[in-house]
């Protein structure tokens, strides 16, 4: 661990060197939150650091018509003491890109977590759709596929192999449109898990935006193999932005339990905001605490 820990200061201090280093990017962010929660640890206030990370990314052309893509990113908790839980792997992955699509190998987010796009507009806090649901995936020891786009619409296949079980789970997707809503109107997906992390799991994703609008909606089923016990539930969230100000709701729910956030966004420059935000999760079993969330928060992006 020290080993990576020097490796990735060096990996930082050559990216600040210069802008890119054969085809490689740094790009990070860091995000803090001064926050009172209110669930099954007590009442208390905390400093949060919110998936704060640190990644290089990059391509580089090859013969062929083909490109070699790579990622290797990790979270950095800022808020916590120094030690080895402060440093966590993300996306890492190496693979190849040309008319075909692309095909990465390595750890990465399962297609039906990717065909959310930007609609789970809370994600990184505790609003995050995997507060309710299962499915919010990042799988190691992993190849994804990506078909190239036909009339807007693409495909994608995440395999993952279980070293220890001699068995297997995929992860399918079908997207349509823009996942930001920057390029166009419209955004629609549908995704489906097969014994990923005990779970059979279906999700739909809609989205839109009209003026200064955008609204997001999901549905949500999902199995647990073993039991087989079912459960469903659906999100709609909206955001509005006004100026300087993005101002946000996202209501979710998996058959009785039930969480919604309200919440503003300030932009402070291109890649610096303020935030703050209410979360309130009501679960409808009796062995589970309910949580009440309030906090204001830095990002800076670079």
């Amino acid at each position: 661990m020290k080993m990576l820990k020097a490796l990735v200061a060096v990996s930082v201090a050559a990216g600040l060197s210069a802008p890119a280093i054969a085809g490689a990017d740094l790009y990070g962010k860091v995000n803090v939150s001064v926050q009172n929660s209110d669930d099954k640890d007590g009442s208390r206030t905390e400093i949060k650091s919110n998936a704060s990370r640190l990644g290089v990314k990059g391509s580089e052309k090859l013969d062929g018509g083909l490109k070699v893509i790579y990622k290797y990113e990790f979270q950095v908790d800022v808020a916590d003491e120094s030690g080895e839980k402060n440093l966590k792997s993300r996306n890492q992955y190496v693979g190849l890109k040309g008319n075909f699509g692309e095909v990465v190998i390595g750890r990465n987010d399962t297609m039906l977590k990717q065909s959310q796009g930007k609609f789970d507009i809370y994600s990184d806090y505790e609003a995050d759709i995997k507060a309710l649901w299962k499915g919010e995936n990042r799988m190691s020891d992993s190849i994804s596929y990506k078909s190239p786009k036909f009339n807007g619409v693409q495909l994608g296949l995440s395999y993952i192999a279980d070293e220890d079980k001699d068995d297997s789970a995929t992860s399918f997707s079908a997207t349509y449109g823009d996942k930001a809503l920057k390029k166009g109107k419209y955004y629609a997906a549908i995704a489906v898990d097969s014994e990923v992390k005990g779970y059979d799991a279906t999700r739909v994703t809609l989205g839109t935006k009209f003026g200064g609008v955008k609204v997001g909606a999901m549905y949500h089923s999902q199995e647990a193999v073993e039991t087989g016990k079912e459960e469903s539930g659906f999100l709609v969230n909206a955001q509005y932005k006004m100026g300087k100000y993005n101002l946000k709701g996202q209501y979710q729910t998996l058959e009785d339990d039930t969480g919604f956030t309200l919440g503003v966004d300030r932009k402070l420059g291109k890649n610096t905001k303020l935030f703050a935000f209410y979360t309130d999760i009501d679960f409808d079993a009796e062995d589970k605490k309910d949580g009440q969330y309030f906090a204001v928060g830095l990002e800076q992006k670079f």
